[in-house]
Parts: C-alpha cells; structure tokens; sequence
C-alpha cells in the first residue's frame, strides 16, 4: 500500500471492530458516488461515539449488525448491503458472485469451493410478525411437497423457522413443515426432503421447469418465469424451448421477469425483440446447434418488486418495443453491484458503478410502472397467482386483436431449363 493510501485509510472513522472498520474501508475506497462517502463516515462516527453503546473492539455481534446496517442504510442505494451465511441472500449472492470472490470460495464452502445450502427450494418473508412463503423455486422440493406461495409458515419439525438453521444437519431426511393456508383454518403438515442446493444450478433447473404451455380462449400461450439471468444456459433453455422444445406450438409468450436476482448481459431481451434472423450452425456430422433465436411472436411481460437490476433492464427493453408489462412497478435498483468478503466471512455488496441508459435515462429509485397494474396480496393466497392470471389474459387479448398472417398462395414450380 503507497503512503498515500495509508494516509488515506488512517483518517477514516475507526472503532477498532474489524468488520466494521472492513465495511468502512471497502465503501470508501469503491463506492460509485464519492459525494455521498461524507454523509457516510458521518454515519460511521456517530456509531462509534453513540452515548448509549459505543462501537468499539469489544461491542457483541449483533452491535456491530446494526452499525454496520445503519451506516449502509445512510447510502441510500440498492445492490449495497451486508449479508450472513444464517440467510439464503448469502449463498445465492456468493455463486452469483464466485468470481469476484474467487480467492475465498475453496476456504468459504470446501471441499470444491462451490456455494451449497441445506434447503427445500422456497424463500418467505414477514408482514406484521407472520412469515410467508413469498417464492417456491420450480422444480424443488418444496414444489414438489405441494407447499404454495402465500402459506404461512408455523414452525420446522416443531421448532421456530430458520432459513438455514432449520435444515442444517437434515440433507437427505425430511423435515416436518406446520403451516396455514387460509386465514384462521387449523394448521396443515407437509413432509418435505431437504436438499444440498447450489444455487445457479438450482435456478436453471427452475426456469426449465417453470416452463408451460396454457390452452386458453382457445389459443395456447407459453410461460417462463426467469428467477434470474446470472445463470450460464437459463436463456438457452428458454430459447430451445420455444425453438423446438416444449413451447414451439407457442402462439405467444407471457414471461415473467419476477425473480430473485438480476444479473446478465445488457442485451438479454435481444432473443424477443432483436431483428437478426434465427439460424442454427448445422456440422457435417452431429447434431445441428442453435446459434441465434429470434421470437417472432407476441409477448406480455410479469413485473413486481423482485424485478430488479439485468431483469428491470430486461423489463425496459420491452417496453422499449412496445411489450406490455403487467404487474406492479419494479423496485427501481438499476446499479452494478460487486462482493467483498469482510473478516467475519460475511459478504458485503458494494454498488460500485452507477447505471445511465442512453443520454441519461437512471431506474435508480424510479422503477419501471407497468402497463396494466395488478396487485398481489400475499398472505394466504393459497397458490393463487392474480399477475400470471391477467398476463395470460392480456396474451389471449392481444392475440386476438393481431390479424392472421396472410397466406401467400402456392407457386406453380419453375419450368427446367
């Protein structure tokens, strides 16, 4: 480190916890929006000098969460945060950013490095003191056990609910989940196999299962929901699908951009609105490989506040084209992220770049409103889904608002010359 660096380093706010002292260095030295690091070390200062608990070496674990929370909060910006591997957050994050934290992943999740959780395959969260089950990745456990989005969650195997707690040491048993479907109906029990999940993995298998093909108004209408984009093969699932796969007789595509995570190239809607045509590299021998799909067909497109980063990208694209968004308005966190692992093994997220579309265009904060807006009350919703339900429609509408292709007529064959 240059003598500047130190000097740098030793003016900013020190309590002497590491942790802390780590996330005060890495915002400093990293943070997109360097007008914003004063009202952040001001922050920091107040935690370490607070008449009531001081932050020093010495304060407890759950001191040093608050600080370290309250002082993140003071930015004010998504993709910035602090994340415990007690939380599912923790190990998605990790896989999705394997790379940046490269050096630590053999040491964080040995023996091969690769982040694993013990799990059933669903996400909850809480509304006034009661926990839900807001997401049941396709293709899991959970799904398969018949758990439903909107079930609130009692206990595991008679004990409170954890996110990890609750199945570590249980992978490749079942656990006993308590739950409620209906408002004051008496509890139901699920037996459900707790898996090892690898996150990335995990996600493409639920995208590849969340695939279907609905006959309704007497038109069939395909559906994907993309969790995330940061998966290697997720987008080619979905393009094989609807190229040759389960999805071809598809009239259109209703896709739901609802996910966990964002992630993903810039141009990951090309494959709906992009105009190069679609070709497949065909060898002498083998099979013939898809090298570029274009879905030529209508689309109506899912949005919430889980549409988020790649995906809110991915959303205004669409709409860019035209595409109708149906849903409620996404959560506006447009940024580019990177992770960190602080002493505690932690992970912190830093938004280390700012996000300008075209001559200036920002999602940050704002969000993207949909077209048709369709609320989503969560609580006991025993599986029922109002979004999904009102983007099919709206496919079924515009589909049958779009006149049939003409039909060139047959051409007598050219005469051999």
């Amino acid at each position: 480190m240059s003598m500047a660096a130190v000097a740098w380093a030793a003016e900013l706010p020190r309590s002497g916890e590491p942790t802390f002292d780590r996330v005060i260095e890495l915002v400093n030295a990293n943070f997109f929006d360097g007008k914003a690091l004063d009202r952040f070390n001001t922050a920091a200062q107040a935690e370490i000098t607070d008449p009531v608990a001081a932050l020093s070496r010495t304060s407890p674990a759950s001191r040093v969460d608050a600080a370290v929370t309250s002082v993140l909060a003071s930015l004010g910006v998504s993709h910035t945060g602090r994340f415990k591997a007690d939380t599912i957050d923790y190990f998605e994050l990790a896989d999705i950013f394997r790379f940046a934290i490269r050096d630590d992943m053999r040491r964080l999740f040995p023996p091969d490095g690769a982040a694993r959780y013990p799990g059933i395959g669903m996400v909850t969260t809480l509304d006034n003191g009661q926990r839900f089950v807001s997401d049941v990745y396709d293709g899991s456990a959970a799904k398969k056990a018949g758990l439903l989005v909107g079930d609130e969650i009692l206990s595991v195997d008679g004990q409170a609910y954890h996110e990890i707690g609750s199945f570590e040491d249980k992978v490749g048993r079942t656990v006993e989940l308590r739950l409620r479907r209906h408002r004051d109906a008496d509890p139901l029990s699920l037996q459900v196999p707790v898996e090892r999940l690898r996150p990335l993995p995990m996600f493409e298998r639920a995208i590849e299962e969340s695939i279907a093909l609905v006959e309704t108004g007497g038109r069939k209408i395909g559906y994907v929901r993309l969790w995330t984009l940061s998966t290697r093969n997720g987008l080619d699932v979905l393009a094989e699908a609807l190229s040759s796969g389960r999805l071809k007789a598809a009239e259109g595509l209703v896709v739901d951009l609802r996910g966990r995570w964002g992630g993903g190239p810039a141009d990951a809607a090309e494959f709906l609105v992009g105009g190069t045509p679609t070709f497949r590299l065909v060898p002498r021998r083998g099979e013939a490989t898809l090298a570029n799909f274009r879905w030529q067909k209508p689309v109506v497109a899912l949005i919430d506040n889980g549409t988020r980063s790649g995906l809110e990208l991915f959303a205004y694209t669409l709409r860019q084209h035209g595409i109708p968004l149906v849903g409620e308005r996404t959560v506006g966190a447009l940024l580019a992220g990177r992770a960190y692992v602080l002493p505690d093994d932690s992970l912190l997220e830093v938004a280390v770049s700012d996000a300008v579309i075209g001559d200036g265009l920002r999602l940050e904060g704002v969000g993207i409103a949909p077209d048709l807006q369709v609320a989503f009350p969560l609580a006991y919703a025993a599986g029922k889904d109002p979004q999904r339900e009102a983007a099919i429609a709206e496919m079924v509408r515009v589909l049958q608002a779009t006149p049939e292709p003409e039909t060139l007529p047959a051409q007598e064959p050219a005469a051999t010359r």
